[in-house]
């Protein structure tokens, strides 16, 4: 067992939390289940008016698989799942508002790193055997009652904090031999501009791309060869610069999708501006809100005369930070163009949602950066020009928060993530007075393939029902 699954008590909410995201584990599960036959499906627990069925163990699994974790044994990933499905039923009994909106949100989240690891959207309906728009409405219900749950949840913990003291205490307790290994980290942040091409230059991407409208509307050229040759879109290039989209798809860009959608098979649209750049495009063939399309991007290209300007720009940013005449959250909100600034206010994330970084997690721009800088903590780069993922050109100021050398873990250095832990536990001990004194109140039936789970004991208010 590690520490993690310790501290969280015996009602094992780390497992509760990967089942919380369901929906997450879903796609996986498709793939899993049609490379290799799966025994028939049926009810393996039910709390209330919720079911469970066996294949969500299996999909569960096959997604702590994935994750470079060990097979979890059937009783405690079912015994996260009727925790869920209990936090469920109070959620609706309390009315713990979800919107559409906020399902919609974490839907096309999901679609998108499926999307990226897959690479692309093809690849992902061939491997799942289902479209994107199918899968979208199967996640639906999952994401709903995920974040029902996990409202459920917060709501009961609400009022639980923790104290210096109590932090410590948990810390004395845990042995020496299983305190945490962390690599090197780094918490970095970034202000982020966009210069913008001169009007001279847009001009030319306009023309461009207009030519290639006439040129494929007389017949002289193919729309896939110029969208192979010219495109600015990595994405598409290699493919003629062919997607399949979907009208509520909200990944996309809502100017390219509402002018994907006028168009007629076969017909091109005029030039559009998205916050990519400009473009073309072209439909191929539409059914309903499923379409064929092909574009081409072009992105107008930045002089030094652009980004020198912006980088005399964030050079007086970068001395307001210095000075501390400005915060950099401040910063951030008043000069950063990146997108999700907004929602991290300049901090990088790392892939577990954490905004502790390896190094193996940034840009080769920022890592050569950083070593030519050689930055302390609590300083900032100077502009530099950078290219994104989009193949944008932007400039950029890099401010090191903090950097850690690899070492076991401790108080000192630690501190923020052990806190983080020992709050989690003290949680975890209120949710189990909780369902303790709720227990007794729900229906629950439980197959008897399960009937030798020891964890399951206290759910067993009602008697297993036989294996068939």
């Amino acid at each position: 067992m590690t520490i993690r699954e310790r501290i969280f008590g015996r009602f094992r909410f780390p497992i509760m939390k990967k089942i919380l995201s369901a929906a997450f584990t879903l796609l996986f599960g498709f793939c899993a289940m049609a490379q290799q036959k799966v025994v028939a499906d049926k009810i393996v627990g039910i709390v209330g008016d919720k079911i469970i069925l066996k294949s969500e163990i299996f999909i569960a699994n096959e997604d702590m698989k994935r994750q470079g974790g060990q097979e979890q044994d059937g009783c405690v990933i079912l015994d996260g799942m009727l925790v869920q499905k209990a936090l469920v039923l109070q959620a609706e009994k309390d009315s713990i508002p979800v919107t559409e909106d906020e399902i919609d949100a974490e839907i096309d989240q999901k679609i998108r790193y499926f999307i990226s690891q897959y690479g692309s959207k093809e690849a992902l309906e061939q491997v799942a055997g289902r479209t994107v728009y199918q899968m979208r409405d199967e996640f639906r219900q999952p994401i709903k009652e995920q974040r029902m749950a996990t409202g459920m949840r917060n709501k009961i913990v609400e009022g639980v904090k923790i104290t210096p003291s109590e932090v410590k205490e948990f810390y004395d307790k845990i042995p020496k031999d299983s305190l945490l290994y962390y690599e090197s980290e780094l918490q970095i942040g970034q202000i982020v501009i966009y210069p913008k091409a001169s009007r001279d230059i847009e001009l030319l991407a306009l023309d461009e791309l207009n030519g290639y409208k006439t040129a494929v509307e007389n017949g002289s050229r193919k729309f896939e060869t110029l969208a192979s040759v010219y495109s600015d879109d990595p994405g598409s290039k290699d493919k003629g610069g062919m997607y399949q989209i979907n009208r509520q798809e909200k990944q996309w860009d809502p100017v390219f999708l509402a002018a994907a959608f006028r168009l007629k098979d076969g017909q091109i649209s005029p030039v559009i501006k998205t916050k990519f750049g400009y473009h073309i495009i072209q439909m191929v063939s539409r059914n309903g809100d499923d379409a064929v399309i092909r574009h081409i991007l072009r992105i107008p290209q930045i002089t030094e005369t652009e980004s020198a300007q912006a980088i005399a720009k964030l050079d007086s940013v970068r001395l307001l930070l210095a000075t501390g005449s400005i915060g950099f959250g401040e910063a951030v909100a008043k000069y950063s163009d990146d997108e999700n600034a907004k929602f991290t206010a300049g901090i990088l994330m790392a892939h577990d949602g954490s905004n502790y970084l390896k190094i193996d997690e940034l840009d080769k721009e920022m890592v050569l950066l950083l070593k030519k800088a050689n930055l302390n903590a609590g300083e900032y780069s100077k502009p530099t020009v950078f290219t994104d993922e989009r193949g944008k050109k932007g400039v950029r100021i890099i401010y090191l928060i903090s950097k850690s050398d690899p070492h076991r873990e401790n108080l000192k250095d630690d501190y923020n993530r052990i806190s983080q832990r020992a709050l989690e536990q003290k949680k975890n001990k209120v949710l189990q007075t909780w369902f303790q004194a709720r227990i007794s109140t729900y229906y629950i039936m439980i197959d008897g393939d399960y009937k030798n789970c020891g964890n399951l004991s206290k759910w067993q208010t009602r008697q297993f029902t036989s294996s068939k």
